[in-house]
């Protein structure tokens, strides 16, 4: 077993306990937090599959941006000593009897397609570096994301300044 195995095996481990621990949190802080480590986890996963740009967006969008984001949420809206409902035996068995559900479809279908083995015998000759991509998507023209990364900017901006001021008048 070399090093990639027992690097992935240990953030698999991370991302599998961390979710976990946030679906049965009671504290929604909590909750988050292990969200983040899931989310970091993840990215973890990505830089060590050798996607670095997508990893990236991961630490910077969701781990960083996302959390960030549910947190003020959380705080501007909510008690401080709010708690999640208690979970009872139905809604324990209802939520593992649905994820075994998913889980057998998610297996089916990588047992029954052949996308892998396609995947690897494919020629890695369109492979862009992340020089151009980066290049490419914030260009101005008609292919370039510019415009849609700033309107996107300016709407978290407004829904911040707008959960600001709800805050506020409480």
């Amino acid at each position: 077993m070399d090093s990639h195995n027992i690097m992935f095996i240990i953030l698999a481990v991370i991302i599998a306990c961390s979710s976990l621990a946030c679906v049965l949190a009671k504290s929604i802080i909590r909750a988050a937090t292990y969200l983040f480590f899931a989310l970091l986890g993840t990215a973890g996963l990505y830089f060590l599959m050798g996607y670095t740009f997508l990893g990236s967006v991961q630490v910077m969008v969701y781990a960083g941006g996302v959390v960030v984001l549910y947190v003020f949420a959380i705080l501007l809206t909510r008690g401080k000593k709010d708690r999640l409902s208690e979970n009872t035996k139905t809604k324990i068995f209802t939520s593992a009897l649905l994820s075994l559900v998913g889980l057998g479809i998610v297996l089916f279908a990588i047992f029954k397609q052949e996308f892998l083995a396609s995947a690897l015998d494919a020629p890695n000759e369109n492979v862009l570096p992340i020089k151009e991509v980066g290049t490419s998507m914030l260009s101005t023209d008609v292919n370039g994301y510019l415009l849609p990364f700033e309107a996107v900017s300016v709407l978290l901006l407004a829904c911040i300044v707008a959960a600001l001021l709800i805050a506020r008048k409480r």
